[in-house]
């Protein structure tokens, strides 16, 4: 089938090569069983592929089922995926078939697969390898032939160097690969995805549909779009319910448009900030600073103890926290000890387990999770209690949010 018919039939809007080309492998692949892994930023449009995929394969007669992975429970994931048998816990008063049992011989789109718990990896990286599950509270292997797509808008060579995500699932996932571009990238489409979702609105809603001035051309194409089609689209029915003069120029698009924010630091790490959340950024300004005041408790035990020469103690003290100090610090060399003081004795006790440091890390621990319970409280009262916006604003997945809010007993 010719891509322009594919495009056709399934509403999809570009003129760009690179996606062009996408869209020629899910085709090209269409026909076997292997597995493919759709990579691209949040808002690009990853959700059109699987459907190729699946309708001009021989499958297309079977079930296709889209699963995003992050909005479901870390406690039921495993139930929903691979079903669960009567009893195998609290609240199954019945068995229940998951979605790969559903799913035989058709097609499951895993979206936002990074986000899967490591054990529900362990499950389906079996899946992928043998064709056999095991239901939650049973013990007895089942057969399905599923063909898994799935996507993701994570760097997993970094998610499989933190040890979230497993390096064997990752190579069986990425059988075939397919990078979607962002929308910033695809400029000649803008305009063309604009006058789309303009016209669809005013033929849902009988109205006079948008045009845009040439500045206003100019304004849409050179905005940075860093929530890609999905943010075009958005803004694109904003603007045809609130304004009334259709004809956009570039002022009229700015009062829509959110401005970049450049107060935040280019630089953090080897990181630029394209790439983090400000919530990541946040906890890792957070980590240096304990990471700085642990080592700075180190330094001022062994003051204590009379282990380190003056000089070098006070170039230490002010190379470890120069922010903390104006002027160097005056390091005074402690008084020796007054014959036959009794000190209580450690022989039983380890040595780590006497530090004075080692208190205090617990105790900033223990601030970083009142600060993270801050944060959740605040998403969630400016929400009003909608827990998928809230782990947006927070940029953690709705399942995580699931999770944290468990642990903190916000229910």
């Amino acid at each position: 089938m010719e891509i322009g018919t594919i495009k056709q039939r399934l509403g999809i809007v570009t003129v760009n090569a690179e996606m062009d080309r996408a869209i020629e492998v899910a085709c090209q692949v269409a026909a076997t069983d292997l597995s493919v892994l759709v990579m691209g930023e949040s808002g690009v449009g990853k959700e059109f592929f699987p459907k190729i995929i699946h309708q001009l394969s021989p499958r297309k007669h079977g079930q296709y089922i889209a699963i995003n992975c992050g909005a479901i429970p870390e406690g039921t994931i495993d139930s929903e995926l691979f079903g669960h048998e009567k009893g195998s816990f609290t609240d199954a008063k019945e068995a229940r078939k998951g979605y790969f049992e559903m799913a035989d011989g058709g097609t499951i789109f895993m979206d936002e697969v990074a986000e899967l718990p490591l054990s529900t990896q362990v499950r389906l990286l079996r899946v992928l390898e043998t064709g056999e599950f095991i239901k939650v509270g049973s013990s007895k292997a089942q057969k399905t032939n599923v063909r898994v797509v799935a996507a993701t808008n994570v760097d997993i060579p970094t998610a499989i160097s933190r040890g979230i995500f497993r390096e064997d699932l990752y190579y069986r996932l990425n059988t075939i690969s397919i990078h979607v571009p962002p929308l910033r990238q695809r400029k000649e489409d803008i305009v063309l995805l604009f006058r789309k979702f303009a016209g669809d609105m005013s033929e849902k809603y009988k109205m006079p549909a948008l045009q845009l001035t040439p500045d206003g051309k100019e304004e849409l194409i050179n905005y940075s779009w860093k929530g890609n089609v999905r943010q075009l689209k958005n803004i694109t029915e904003q603007i045809s319910i609130v304004e009334t003069n259709r004809e956009l120029s570039a002022e009229t698009l700015k009062k829509y448009l959110p401005t970049v924010d450049s107060s935040v630091p280019v630089l953090l790490g080897k990181q630029g900030i394209d790439s983090m959340s400000e919530r990541e950024i946040l906890y890792g300004v957070l980590f240096d600073m304990k990471r700085d005041i642990i080592d700075m408790k180190k330094v001022i035990s062994e003051i204590a103890k009379g282990n380190m020469p003056h000089d070098f103690l006070q170039n230490e003290l002010h190379t470890l926290a120069p922010t903390f100090y104006s002027e160097p610090a005056q390091i005074v060399s402690p008084a020796p000890a007054p014959a036959q003081i009794y000190k209580p004795s450690t022989q039983n006790i380890p040595t780590e387990e006497v530090g004075f440091h080692e208190i205090h890390d617990v105790e900033d621990s223990l601030s970083l999770e009142k600060r993270e319970l801050v944060l959740i409280k605040k998403a969630l009262r400016k929400h009003q209690g909608k827990r998928r916006a809230a782990a947006e604003e927070l940029g953690i997945s709705e399942r995580t949010l699931y999770r944290k809010i468990k642990d903190y007993d916000l229910e």
